[in-house]
């Protein structure tokens, strides 16, 4: 863990433990999961993260007109995002939530966990299908307080630098976003910080993306 840095959450405290029974694996999470807030289930640990070999993307849904975020395979690329430490026993409840993802393993060499990295788990990653077009191209809507979420968390995470970093790195900015913030149709919904708000629509903005209200 860097200087000064400050855990996300405090740990299980039998992790290593169960680690050392092979009864922990491990997910790059690239979204909603960097916010703390949004998570609702019990989980082991969590670590700030960068995983090497996909990149961010705003793709839709299969049959909806609304867009979530996912990676896709790209050699050279770095996201950022967390690493959530969970009970092996809930992969499955975990796949069935991300049943429209392909579920990829991350090799050690391809990632950089900070904050004291377990050894010998398992890691994995939720890939998007590599043929669907992002957001910009379909014209899928990205749900604003979903957005907040997500950009929130990396603000929290990775202050200033990771925000912006966040937006320019993710592919399907150019595409609306439907202001639901004062009715949030996300269901894990977060409260913004003074100045959140005002600082996340003029970054969005300037990345290509347009507001739609909801009609």
């Amino acid at each position: 863990m860097a200087e000064g840095e400050r855990p996300i959450h405090p740990d299980e405290p039998r992790l290593e433990e169960l680690a050392r029974e092979g009864r922990v694996i491990g997910y790059f999470g690239y979204g909603s999961l960097v916010n703390k807030r949004t998570l609702r289930t019990k989980f082991l640990g969590i670590r700030r993260a960068e995983v090497r070999g996909w990149r961010r993307a705003w793709l839709p849904r299969k049959g909806q007109s609304m867009a979530l975020l996912s990676v896709r395979p790209e050699d050279e690329a770095l996201t950022q995002g967390v690493v959530v430490y969970d009970l092996a026993d809930h992969l499955p409840a975990v796949d069935e939530r991300e049943a429209a993802y392909h579920r990829r393993v991350v090799m050690p060499d391809h990632v950089t966990i900070r904050g004291g990295a377990l050894r010998d788990v398992p890691l994995f990653i939720y890939e998007g299908k590599p043929e669907q077009p992002d957001a910009a191209q379909t014209g899928a809507a990205i749900l604003q307080s979903y957005l907040d979420a997500v950009l929130q968390g990396f603000l929290s995470l990775y202050g200033d630098a990771g925000l912006r970093r966040f937006i320019s790195e993710t592919d399907g900015f150019r595409t609306a976003i439907l202001q639901d913030r004062a009715s949030p149709l996300y269901p894990r919904p977060v409260t913004l910080a003074d100045g959140e708000a005002e600082l996340f629509d003029r970054l969005v903005l300037e990345a290509g993306a347009r507001f739609m209200p909801v009609s």
